[in-house]
């Protein structure tokens, strides 16, 4: 199964792992699944903030 996939520059979007109109490299256009047990979490925002433990 091939999930959509979105180029960051162009807004393109495409099944590749390549854009079709650049050629940079694209991301999936999704977030990532959240889950309520997930014991990380604490981490992974101390992280984005910047503040790693």
């Amino acid at each position: 199964m091939r999930l959509i996939r979105k180029c960051p520059k162009d807004k393109v979007y495409t099944l590749h792992e390549r854009c079709p109109a650049c050629g940079g490299e694209t991301k999936p256009a999704h977030p990532p699944r959240f889950s309520p047990v997930d014991r990380m979490v604490k981490y992974r925002i101390l992280a984005r903030r910047g503040k790693v433990c």
